[in-house]
């Protein structure tokens, strides 16, 4: 068993907290402390801009800037949402922000997209081998398909199935109405079924597969049990 975390000084003095104590004491001057806010949002930050984005590094790049945003604009935090739904936003808009910038660029050098399609290609039919490694975990089926969720849908299933908040937050957060998040909702996780359906059924026949060793052992142990009826047989 891997040991447990230690806890950073911010973490210690933070302890039992809630974030708006945290934003209060980060604003009286307290300015480490803000790294108890990061702490507990990283997991989050983390998903919803890579739903968004797609990609790992940027979205780490979203989340430096979201914590960068935050801290330098705390004074701002005016506590009408939670402070991590404040957050959170800070993060969707960049990370949408940088969508918009990628279609900009896409149609301004059409070469540039027919790269990255070709570079997609090739590392889609030529993982690595930690990939490899993964590729049998549900957990790797599962992201694979999430990842192919229209973007619209797939930040809302992260928000509210994969982070656990609320409609109303997840709402909030990417500046749509409870009824929008509700019907995307609704659309991803048919989508999901379908795809994850789809992949099960082209693997379906390779289920349960018995092996070539496995039917060797077999009728190996069928004849050694023949042989062994024949022989008690000529005994009596």
């Amino acid at each position: 068993m891997p040991p447990e975390p230690i806890p950073t000084a911010a973490e210690d003095r933070g302890q039992g907290l809630s974030d708006e104590e945290v934003v209060r004491r980060v604003n009286a001057g307290e300015s480490p402390l803000f790294e108890l806010l990061m702490r507990r949002y990283n997991q989050r930050l983390y998903r919803v801009a890579r739903a968004i984005l797609r990609d790992d590094a940027e979205a780490e790049d979203v989340m430096q800037h979201a914590y960068v945003e935050g801290y330098l604009h705390i004074d701002q935090y005016a506590g009408r949402a939670s402070f991590s739904t404040w957050l959170t936003k800070i993060a969707v808009h960049e990370a949408l922000a940088r969508v918009r910038r990628r279609g900009r660029e896409r149609q301004s050098n059409p070469l540039a997209e027919s790269a990255e399609d070709m570079m997609n290609t090739v590392k889609s039919t030529r993982p690595g081998p930690e990939e490899e490694t993964l590729r049998g975990e549900a957990r790797v089926l599962l992201e694979s398909a999430i990842e192919g969720l229209p973007a619209a849908y797939r930040s809302v299933f992260v928000l509210r199935e994969v982070e656990g908040i609320s409609t109303a937050e997840t709402a909030q957060c990417l500046d749509v109405s409870s009824e929008v998040v509700k019907t995307r909702l609704h659309r991803a996780r048919a989508l999901l079924r379908k795809d994850l359906l789809d992949r099960a059924g082209i693997a379906a026949h390779t289920a349960f597969s018995f092996h070539l060793t496995r039917c060797d052992r077999v009728v190996a142990a069928v004849f050694a049990r023949l042989d062994e009826a024949a022989r008690a047989s000529t005994t009596h």
